[in-house]
């Protein structure tokens, strides 16, 4: 006797499914980067925060970019030979389409005493070290433990990053020059 599949439609509902909370979890965390980081420029508490542009997105994304495009195209390789229904491999390109406009979207980062902020998320410095070699056009942080899965790039305009490195020096060295321990939105 010999073992039936499942049925291949099944499967692509399911991983559409999860690229669709994937996609919404990612939009989630984007609106949250306006609330936590509200004002741009110097903070009060030694910290700077600042916003990137479209353009400093790609150059910070372009690996997931090149990751994405290939996805889009591989499930339709795979729909004739398996009987699955077109529809999820369109599904699957639309939500990997919005998932790679959002990560062109302007982002805005902070840096203070205690914490980085990036892509609507806090990281605390003792879980980020800097990467032993900068790339030119960003900030390359590392998550401690993560590996090579771990990169966390900070984009925007070339003195925007100048300045933000000498606060992850502070932060990362000697961060008692700060007076405070406020975040970007206790400044307002």
């Amino acid at each position: 006797m010999e073992p039936t599949l499942p049925d291949p439609n099944m499967f692509a509902a399911l991983a559409v499914a999860v690229l669709f909370g994937i996609v919404v979890w990612d939009a989630f965390w984007l609106t949250r980067q306006r609330l936590d980081v509200p004002n741009l420029g110097e903070l009060s508490n030694g910290g700077f925060a600042w916003e990137s542009e479209g353009a400093q997105e790609l150059i910070r994304q372009w690996g997931n970019l090149g990751s994405m495009a290939a996805m889009m195209v591989l499930p339709w390789g795979l729909v004739g030979v398996s009987n699955t229904n077109p529809a999820y491999a369109i599904a699957w390109d639309v939500c990997l389409t919005l998932h790679l406009v959002s990560l062109l979207i302007p982002k805005r980062y902070a840096v203070t005493r205690t914490h980085a902020f990036a892509d609507g998320q806090r990281y605390d410095w003792q879980r980020l070290r800097l990467a032993g070699r900068q790339p030119a056009r960003r900030i390359m942080l590392l998550r401690k433990g993560w590996g090579i899965f771990g990169p966390l790039p900070l984009g925007g305009a070339q003195h925007d990053l100048s300045t933000a490195r000498e606060r992850i020096s502070l932060a990362l060295g000697d961060s008692s020059q700060w007076p405070s321990t406020s975040t970007p939105k206790e400044e307002e």
